[in-house]
C-alpha cells in the first residue's frame, strides 16, 4: 500500500461526504447531504459492508464534481472503495447499458447503486417535482433498475402504504 497512513474510517468518509456536498441541493432544493445519507442507510439496511456503506457516501462525489477522480485516487480508501465509486459514477454520454455493465461487473456496486435507485425512486421524494421532471426521472430510474434486473422498486419487502 502506498498510503503511509491509515485507512480513513466510515466516520471519517461520511464527514468528507457532508463537506464535500455541503453546498449543494437536490432537485427539490433539499440538502444533497441527506440523499447521502439515504443512500447509506439503504446500503446498511440491505446488510452492505462497511466498504460498502462509504462508497454509499461516496457515491456521487466524483460526479458531482465534489471530489475529483485524482482525490479518489490518492485517498486512503481501500480499493473496493474507490472502485465501487468508479462503478456508479456516470461518465459524460454513456448509454445506460454500458453504465449497467460496469455496476454489475464490480464487486459491490450493484447494493450501492440499488439503495441510491431506491431512495431516487422514492414517491414522496417524487412527488414534489414538476410532474415532467417526476416522469421523466421515473422512466429513466425504471429503465436503469431493469438493466441491473431490480425488479421490485425497493428490496426490502415492506408495505409501500
Amino acid at each position: 500500500m502506498t498510503a503511509s497512513h491509515a485507512q480513513l474510517t466510515l466516520a471519517e468518509v461520511e464527514a468528507l461526504a457532508r463537506e464535500a456536498h455541503a453546498a449543494q441541493r437536490d432537485k427539490a432544493g433539499r440538502p444533497y447531504t441527506e440523499h447521502l445519507a439515504a443512500v447509506a442507510e439503504g446500503v446498511r439496511s440491505r446488510g452492505g459492508s462497511d466498504e460498502q456503506i462509504a462508497a454509499a457516501w461516496l457515491h456521487d462525489a466524483v460526479e458531482d464534481d465534489a471530489l475529483s477522480a485524482e482525490w479518489l485516487a490518492g485517498a486512503a480508501l481501500p480499493q473496493a472503495v474507490k472502485d465501487m465509486v468508479l462503478a456508479v459514477t456516470k461518465r459524460a454520454g454513456e448509454e445506460p447499458e454500458a453504465y449497467a455493465r460496469r455496476i454489475l461487473a464490480t464487486p459491490g456496486a450493484l447494493l450501492v447503486k440499488e439503495a441510491d435507485l431506491a431512495h431516487n425512486a422514492d414517491p414522496a421524494r417524487l412527488a414534489v417535482l414538476e410532474p415532467a421532471v417526476r416522469t421523466r426521472l421515473t422512466a429513466k430510474y425504471a429503465r436503469v433498475r431493469e438493466l441491473l434486473g431490480l425488479t421490485a422498486p425497493d428490496a426490502p419487502s415492506q408495505g409501500r402504504d
